[in-house]
C-alpha cells in the first residue's frame, strides 16, 4: 500500500453491558494497555485512551487495510475474553452491543486528547448517557433515545 495516504482520526466510545460500573480504577491501566496492544498489532496509532467505570474512549487512526468495524469487534471480543480469563473486573459480563465512532480533524486532535485524558473529572458533572447524547448531537448523528441506555 505504498501509494495509499490517509489521515483519519477516530474518536471511539463503547460501554460495558447494561452500563455496569465495573471497570474499577485499580485495574483500568492494564485494560487500556491491552487495548493499545490490539491497535498496535493492527498497525494503527493510538493517540489517547481512557476509561471510567462504565465506558472507554479512545482516539486512534487505522492502517488503510483495517476496517473500523473490524477493529472495534477485535478490541471488544479479545478484551472481553481477556478480562474474563484474568478475572480483572469481577462484575464484568461483556461489552454493550454497538459503539459510537466520530471522525475528527487534525485541528481537533489535541482537544480530543485532552478531553479523553480528563474523562474521570468530566464524569463528575455528566453521566455517560448525557455525554453520548451530546457527542451524537454535536456530530449531527440521528439517533433513537431508547438506544442510549
Amino acid at each position: 500500500m505504498a501509494s495509499t495516504f490517509t489521515q483519519i482520526y477516530y474518536h471511539l466510545v463503547f460501554s460495558t453491558k447494561d452500563r455496569e460500573r465495573v471497570l474499577v480504577a485499580e485495574q483500568r491501566e492494564e485494560l487500556l494497555r491491552y487495548v493499545w496492544g490490539i491497535i498496535r498489532n493492527q498497525h494503527g496509532h493510538l493517540y489517547r485512551i481512557n476509561a471510567v467505570e462504565d465506558h472507554v474512549h479512545l482516539l486512534t487512526s487505522l492502517h488503510p487495510s483495517v476496517a473500523l468495524a473490524n477493529l472495534v469487534k477485535d478490541i471488544k471480543v479479545a478484551s472481553s475474553g481477556w478480562i474474563k480469563e484474568k478475572g480483572l473486573f469481577p462484575g464484568f459480563h461483556n461489552w454493550q452491543e454497538g459503539y459510537s465512532a466520530f471522525t475528527a480533524s487534525h485541528a481537533d486532535k489535541d482537544r480530543l486528547i485532552e478531553y479523553i485524558k480528563n474523562q474521570p473529572e468530566h464524569h463528575h458533572q455528566k453521566t455517560f448517557r448525557e455525554e453520548l447524547r451530546d457527542l451524537l448531537v454535536e456530530a449531527r448523528i440521528e439517533f433513537d433515545e431508547r438506544y442510549l441506555d
